[in-house]
């Protein structure tokens, strides 16, 4: 097989960026070789492979190996905002594949990069909402020494309707009270719609109290 060429300022305009993704993925060996300008163009092509195995070929641990390279590409060139979405993808898929470790470092590191930011630190709420809940489906006291924390570093999380939901879900928990779990979810349900992923992440917690039917109805 010929070797492929490095992609630096003299690469020519005809590059095959169109062939198909499991041809481009073998050039990538040169990815280290990638001079500064051109790392946008790499992560393009990672996130286009990145949704191929996810909707496509439901090939998810291959799409998070692609999301995570196209967010060190972006963060080659200082691309933030970028970068986080697409470890926003990671964590997400993460926390889904029960890799919930992988998953908290990642919607933590994001919530960091964002509370300080004008625009973008009402956000940060949600990040660490989501590692609030991997916390939880592991363990229920690192759930809450982790909320302690995030109440710390970010005082406006402390006035959110997530972290009221979550002290409201602990002391179901802890009273094994899977009535006042659901109803707690519904309530907050009825304000904010809960998207699968949080569905998902509830029931998984959800089925960790004595007795309970495995619902959230």
């Amino acid at each position: 097989m010929r070797s492929a060429r490095p992609l630096d300022s003299t690469c020519s305009s005809r590059t095959n960026w169109t062939q198909p993704p499991a041809l481009w993925m073998q050039e990538t060996p040169t990815r280290r070789r990638i001079h500064r300008g051109r790392f946008t163009i790499a992560a393009k092509h990672h996130i286009t492979i990145a949704e191929v195995y996810e909707s496509e070929l439901v090939d998810i641990e291959k799409a998070i190996a692609h999301y995570e390279q196209a967010a060190d590409y972006y963060k080659g060139e200082e691309s933030n905002s970028s970068a986080n979405k697409c470890l926003l993808k990671v964590g997400h898929y993460s926390a889904q594949m029960e890799q919930y470790a992988k998953a908290i470092e990642i919607y933590e590191q994001v919530a960091t990069s964002t509370m300080d930011n004008p625009l973008l630190k009402y956000n940060a709420k949600e990040y660490f909402f989501k590692a609030s809940l991997c916390h939880f489906i592991v363990d229920e006291l690192n759930a809450k020494l982790a909320i302690e924390k995030y109440e710390e570093m970010f005082p406006a999380f402390s006035d959110s309707r997530e972290l009221k939901l979550l002290k409201k879900l602990l002391d179901a928990h802890e009273e094994q009270n899977s009535e006042a779990f659901t109803e707690a979810v519904k309530d907050f349900d009825s304000v904010s719609r809960l998207d699968q992923w949080l569905t998902t992440m509830l029931l998984r917690i959800k089925k960790t109290i004595q007795g309970d039917a495995g619902d959230l109805k």
